[in-house]
C-alpha cells in the first residue's frame, strides 16, 4: 500500500464519523503529513473532538485530550518532576502533551502562561522541566480549539502564537440532510468503534518524510513568496502573512501535491491551501472591518495579484 492509498483509507476511514465534512478532513490530514498544527475556531458539538478521535483510531496514534480551563497549569501539560521515596530520586511525571496526538480543548480558556507552555513545546518538539529537556513522541501534531462565541474568561492568543498554527479551519453545521443521516448512523452505536487502524506512527513518519521530498520548482518559490509579498503590501491590510507564515505554505503545498498523488507542487496546490494557511495570519486593518470586507474575500484578492 502506497503512502497515497494509505491516506484515501485513512480519510475514509473519518468519513464514517464525520459526515458531510469532506473538505475539512482533508486539510486536517494535509497539515499532520505536512508536520503542521491545526486550530479549529467553532462552536462547541459540531464534532471537533470526534474528528480527532477518528484520525487518532484511523492512524492507531498515542492521543491524549485536555480541557482548558483557567485552573490548568503548564506543568499539567509538560510534566513535573517529583521525589521518589523508594530510591531517593527525582522521577519525571509525564504530562498529557507526551502523545503522538494531543487535543488541546478550548486553548484560549486557560492562562497565557499555560498557552506559551503549549506553543512552545509545538515549536521545539521538546518540553523542559527544571531544567532537563524531554522530547516528544514522534510524530506529533496538536488539534487545538477555541470557541468564538462568548469572550468572558477568555485569554485570545496573540498574532505571534496563532502563527505557530499551520492552519485554522472551521467546520461549522451540518447540512440537514448531513445532520440526518449523522443521526441514523449514531442510532443503537457509536460510529467511532467502526473506525478501522490503516497505519500506525511509525507508516505516519514515513509519509511525512516522503511528503517533505515532494518537489518544488523555483517558480513555485516566487509565487508563494510574491503571495507573502502582496499580502504584506494591500491596502486592506494590516498584518500579512510572515515569513512563518511563507513556510507553512510550502509544507502544505507539498502535502497537498502528495495526496493528489504527485510528486511536484504545482499553483493549485498553493491555490487550495491558502486559506486555512493564511486566513489566521492575515489581520484586516479598521477600515476593512468597518466596509464588511472578509477575510476568504481578501485571501481571492491576493491569489488574482500573486498570480498576475
Amino acid at each position: 500500500m502506497t503512502g497515497n492509498e494509505a491516506i484515501q483509507r485513512i480519510m475514509g476511514e473519518v468519513k464514517k464519523v464525520i459526515v458531510g465534512k469532506d473538505e475539512v478532513i482533508r486539510h486536517v490530514i494535509t497539515a499532520i503529513i505536512a508536520d503542521g498544527h491545526i486550530l479549529i475556531d467553532d462552536i462547541p458539538g459540531v464534532g471537533k473532538t470526534s474528528l480527532a478521535l477518528a484520525f487518532s483510531k484511523a492512524m492507531s496514534l498515542n492521543y491524549n485530550r485536555m480541557q482548558f480551563t483557567p485552573d490548568v497549569l503548564p506543568s499539567d501539560v509538560t510534566g513535573f518532576t517529583m521525589f521518589n521515596k523508594k530510591n531517593g530520586e527525582f522521577e519525571f511525571i509525564e504530562g498529557a502533551i507526551m502523545c503522538n496526538l494531543f487535543l488541546a480543548d478550548e486553548i484560549n480558556r486557560t492562562s497565557s502562561k499555560t498557552q506559551s507552555a503549549l506553543l512552545e513545546a509545538m515549536e521545539e518538539g521538546t518540553v523542559t522541566v527544571d531544567s532537563v529537556t524531554h522530547e516528544l513522541p514522534s510524530p506529533f501534531n496538536v488539534i487545538a480549539t477555541q470557541n468564538p462565541v462568548g469572550s468572558v474568561g477568555t485569554h485570545m492568543l496573540p498574532e505571534s502564537q496563532l502563527d505557530r498554527f499551520m492552519f485554522c479551519l472551521s467546520m461549522g453545521y451540518p447540512s440537514v440532510e448531513n445532520e440526518a443521516k449523522m443521526l441514523k448512523e449514531k442510532y443503537g452505536q457509536n460510529p467511532l468503534d467502526n473506525v478501522l487502524p490503516i497505519i500506525d506512527s511509525k507508516g505516519l513518519g514515513i509519509i511525512k518524510k516522503e511528503t517533505a521530498k515532494v518537489f518544488i520548482h523555483d517558480q513555485i518559490y516566487d509565487y508563494i513568496s510574491r503571495i507573502a509579498g502582496v499580502s504584506r503590501n494591500m491596502e486592506e491590510i494590516e498584518l500579512g502573512i510572515s515569513p512563518r507564515g511563507s513556510v507553512a505554505i510550502m509544507r502544505a503545498a507539498q502535502a497537498a501535491a502528495y495526496i493528489n498523488g504527485r510528486n511536484y507542487v504545482v499553483p493549485d496546490d498553493i491555490n487550495d491551501i491558502l486559506g486555512p494557511c493564511a486566513r489566521h495570519r492575515i489581520i484586516l486593518n479598521s477600515r476593512a472591518k468597518v466596509s464588511g470586507t472578509t477575510v476568504n474575500e481578501v485571501v481571492n484578492k491576493i491569489l488574482k495579484e500573486a498570480a498576475k
